[in-house]
């Protein structure tokens, strides 16, 4: 394989070539690497904004000395994405409540970046998989350097020598940071639960949730599950993670009450069946869900209409995309 192949296969783009068609035919994929180093599509789309802004501020003489334009844009978006994690940190210190990942509706989840390079380590994670709210949730739990080195080489594949250059770390201490990630990866990893099945335990929950049967509700919950939202002190939501199939069978139950004229849809959260519900037209909450063992063990409900953005102009039909086969 040549050199420009071999560069295109590891999604950088084609070598010196940086015409404005080359050029922003990355975003996609440096979107695809932000949000899922950030958990935000607003920021991950402010940071490609910036990096696009860097790349033509540079004098045109300094643009076509560099030998792979795609690379230096990954290696930006990288950086500022490094910065923007430390950041992030103190952010979160001061959020009202829970802090969940952003939501991802159909349509804005793009898997362009190429993923033919060999698969080392075999049971390196796939850009579908890393786009889960499960697992956004569990990158959350690492150091900035940590998940920039995970997501640079497990998921996108590129080799310790390019991620240490980005992370400003020696290559073993890029590895190291890597097995760190992925050992929390795997103690967190659920077994692995077919689309279709997942969609069928969603469908009971909605059918038990609007039936306001508690019994039903239960019987679909895992007894240790937990389900977290996110409002950001905007509006109303559970203040603290509630666990138990009980509680937040009740819970749900008293939502509903509340807010009687709730419809909700089936819907692809993240990749996975999910739910959203609207009143007056309007998103109101997208509901995440993680399931093992045809119980729902994790709801992740995002409230904050700040994260919602992406989906006001959605109208999906019940049993969209996700919602079963």
């Amino acid at each position: 394989m040549g050199e420009e192949s071999d560069d295109e296969a590891k999604g950088r783009g084609p070598v010196r070539d940086e015409g404005p068609g080359a050029i922003m035919g990355e975003r996609r994929r440096l979107i695809n690497l932000a949000y899922r180093l950030l958990g935000s599509l607003a920021d991950a789309e402010d940071v490609v904004q910036e990096t696009y802004a860097r790349w033509y501020a540079m004098p045109r003489r300094e643009r076509e000395a560099i030998g792979s334009p795609g690379g230096w844009l990954t290696t930006v978006a990288s950086r500022i994405c490094l910065n923007v994690l430390g950041s992030a940190r103190v952010r979160r210190e001061r959020y009202v409540g829970e802090w969940i990942p952003e939501p991802l509706p159909e349509g804005r989840e793009w898997t362009s970046a190429a993923t033919t390079a060999p698969a080392d380590p075999a049971d390196r994670i796939t850009l579908d998989e890393s786009v889960g709210m499960a697992f956004l949730v569990v990158l959350e739990s690492m150091t900035p350097a940590e998940r920039v080195a995970f997501v640079l080489h497990d998921v996108f594949r590129y080799p310790f020598a390019e991620v240490a250059a980005i992370v400003g770390r020696s290559p073993a201490a890029c590895r190291q940071l890597a097995t760190s990630a992925r050992r929390r990866i795997r103690v967190a990893q659920a077994p692995a639960v077919p689309t279709g099945a997942q969609a069928a335990v969603v469908r009971e929950f909605k059918r038990a949730w609007e039936a306001k049967d508690l019994r039903s509700l239960m019987g679909v919950l895992d007894p240790g599950a937990t389900v977290i939202a996110d409002s950001g002190g905007l509006v109303g939501a559970l203040p603290h993670p509630l666990s138990g199939n009980e509680r937040i069978a009740r819970a749900y139950l008293e939502i509903a009450r509340l807010a009687p004229a709730t419809t909700l849809l089936e819907c692809t959260v993240n990749g996975l069946p999910g739910l959203v519900a609207r009143q007056g037209g309007v998103t109101v909450t997208v509901i995440a869900f993680r399931i093992a063992d045809d119980r729902i063990t994790h709801i992740w409900a995002v409230r904050n209409p700040e994260k919602l953005r992406p989906w006001a102009d959605l109208h999906p039909p019940v049993g969209a995309p996700g919602a079963g086969e």
